[in-house]
């Protein structure tokens, strides 16, 4: 493994502002409410605020899993050394598998709407267009490649020009809706409440879907070892990140319940925030809108390539997967290889999807499935806490709740989430969504089999935790636990 170590990623390239923007756009505020409000109003009405209200809880105590996680282990790869050095390698591997595989399949799925939407712009027939919008979706997929290939603080320059235009537009929607007059009915403050739900089933289904919006705020460890100050960076802004995104979900699905009728909502499933910004806003209002979702969808591709190539990084440096996607551009300080290798296969599936009208359904299900591998690692990260902090949950109420109870509830969410969705989903989004995980045994049982250091890990133990600085390359020794660069916070 050493071999491997001797490069690391760009040290202290991130502040906590910078991070706390990487984990908004990561949830991708405005693309969510555009793609998924109508799947969440279909599925359980006007219960959708309370749907994303709920979910908001145990979402939470995963971030405070990650945040406590994060303060004892930093690693690019996050919940796969976590998991790995709690519960074992196996799942571990599981759980890093899962992240790549969703975050490929996410790929694919937000560059069509990328596209779609710069179209839309200019002229609303262009964006029926699938073989146009997939070549512009494939131009901006291209460019976020190229810009994270740069590095850490070209990306977050993006991401703050990117994310703060939409921000902009949203918030400033969010002041018109409230003072609009001419609603489709008025607020009820039981939208909130469980009464409007269809039973468990009708909830666990709202729960599920809500699981999508928050999914993404998570990159901010996948930056770790790029972040000034991280073991407290990290999980501070995965907490702020999840926070900012509640209240302008919260607002804006209050906000379609209020203005828009239901026949609205359906028959603008696609984008129903521009049927909002035109009810709200005549004229103006749909544009902007759709100017605000289109940045949203390019920089949450931005932030998945960071968690997809972060998460093959430390597993080529890991031995766990081929050994180049460990390797880190003298130049730019950020693994190439692994960014080439996704780039590659994300465009290759992107226009094998819409070019071939099955593969194209295909994917639709593969979207669905996303949410059976999210609800993997995220429940497994809830876990690992747990036994990473055992010998110190007792030690104050603050350790008990924060880093026991509240993950560990939300752990417990996640899996009934994946148990409850297998009824919900369609056999292929099933097939997809479990035999994309299956297929990560092929790579885990091979490089166990060749004795990867990974799969004998040093147990993580929060009162152990390793305070390491930078080691050189030239003295790099055999089980060096330091990568270069790594700040302390000690």
């Amino acid at each position: 493994m050493s071999n491997n170590r001797g490069r690391g990623l760009q040290a202290n390239a991130l502040g906590t502002f910078d991070t706390v923007v990487m984990a908004v756009a990561g949830s991708a505020p405005a693309y969510s409410l555009a793609a998924t409000t109508a799947v969440l109003v279909g599925s359980v009405g006007l219960a959708s605020p309370a749907a994303l209200l709920w979910c908001a809880i145990p979402m939470l105590g995963i971030a405070l899993a990650f945040s406590y996680l994060g303060r004892i282990d930093v690693n690019a790869g996050a919940s796969y050394s976590w998991v790995g050095r709690t519960l074992h390698p196996f799942l571990g591997f599981v759980s890093g598998w899962a992240l790549v595989v969703s975050a490929t399949i996410f790929m694919v799925a937000g560059s069509l709407p990328a596209g779609s939407m710069t179209l839309s712009l200019f002229d609303a027939d262009l964006a029926d267009n699938v073989a146009l919008s997939t070549v512009v979706g494939a131009a901006w997929f291209v460019i976020m490649l190229a810009v994270v290939l740069g590095g850490a603080r070209l990306t977050v320059r993006a991401q703050l020009l990117m994310s703060g235009i939409e921000l902009a537009i949203l918030l400033l929607f969010a002041v018109l809706a409230f003072f609009h007059t001419n609603n489709a009915r008025t607020f009820d403050w039981s939208w909130l409440g469980f009464s409007h739900f269809d039973g468990v089933s009708g909830f666990a289904s709202g729960a599920l879907i809500a699981a999508f919006y928050y999914w993404g705020w998570d990159v901010t460890s996948n930056l770790s070892e790029e972040t000034r100050n991280s073991r407290r960076t990290t999980g501070l802004a995965g907490l702020v990140g999840i926070g900012i995104v509640f209240l302008l979900f919260e607002v804006f699905t209050i906000a379609a319940n209020v203005i828009l009728s239901s026949d609205q909502i359906a028959a603008n499933d696609a984008n129903v925030l521009g049927v909002l910004g035109e009810e709200v806003w005549p004229g103006w209002g749909g544009k902007l809108l759709v100017v605000a979702v289109m940045l949203s969808t390019i920089a949450t591709l931005e932030t998945t390539l960071i968690q997809v190539t972060r998460s093959l990084f430390a597993m080529g440096r890991d031995r766990t997967m081929p050994a180049a996607l460990g390797r880190v551009h003298r130049t730019w300080n950020t693994p190439h290889v692994a960014i080439a290798a996704v780039g590659g296969v994300a465009l290759v599936m992107f226009v094998a999807s819409n070019a071939l009208r099955s593969v194209g359904e295909i994917l639709s299900d593969a979207i669905s499935a996303i949410g059976l591998q999210i609800a993997v690692y995220y429940g497994l990260a809830g876990l690992a806490v747990v036994v990473a902090y055992r010998k110190m949950l007792f030690k104050s109420a603050g350790n008990f709740l924060l880093g026991g109870l509240w993950p560990l509830f939300g752990a417990v969410f996640m899996f009934w989430i994946f148990v409850e969705s297998l009824g919900e989903l369609s056999t292929a989004a099933i097939t997809i969504g479990i035999g994309g995980l299956a297929v990560g045994l092929i790579p885990m049982l091979w490089y166990w089999k060749q004795g990867s250091d990974y799969y004998r890990p040093a147990k993580l133990d929060a009162t152990r935790t390793v305070e390491a600085d930078w080691v050189p390359d030239d003295h790099a020794t055999a089980h060096a636990q330091a990568y270069e660069g790594l700040p302390t916070d000690f």
